[in-house]
């Protein structure tokens, strides 16, 4: 009978750690459960929002630094030029038919104009 009640006290331990590593497994299957849509939604996020606005910053960049004298341009306050000449981070555009000289920041450039633009006084190619 001593025997016995030695097992029963040592099963005893072992029963209850096995059935607190089941609920500790199952409060992590839980905390996974509630994450899940929160990682979810960075993904969604990340390839709706994040991802293109790189992209499309990236494309600004590139047409900033590739300027060069003699590309027809925008500004970013709608005024269209040639670039006259760059000196770092500075242009100076060559704008209508009397070929006025405004100097504008790099980061003023809104695009380059691939396509020719006409009014009529002049066809700005």
């Amino acid at each position: 009978m001593n025997q016995l009640l030695l097992l029963t006290e040592s099963v005893a331990p072992a029963a209850t750690d096995a059935a607190a590593a089941a609920a500790e497994q199952g409060g992590v299957a839980a905390m996974l459960v509630q994450f899940v849509p929160l990682v979810l939604i960075f993904v969604v996020f990340y390839f709706l929002l994040i991802r293109p606005q790189r992209k499309k910053d990236k494309a600004a960049k590139d047409m900033l630094k590739r300027l060069s004298v003699g590309d027809r341009v925008c500004t970013i306050g709608g005024i269209y030029g040639t670039i006259d000449s760059i000196k770092d981070d500075v242009l100076t555009l060559a704008v209508g038919q009397d070929k006025v000289k405004l100097v504008f920041a790099r980061w003023g450039i809104r695009n380059v104009e691939e396509s020719s633009i006409s009014n009529d006084t002049e066809a700005l190619v």
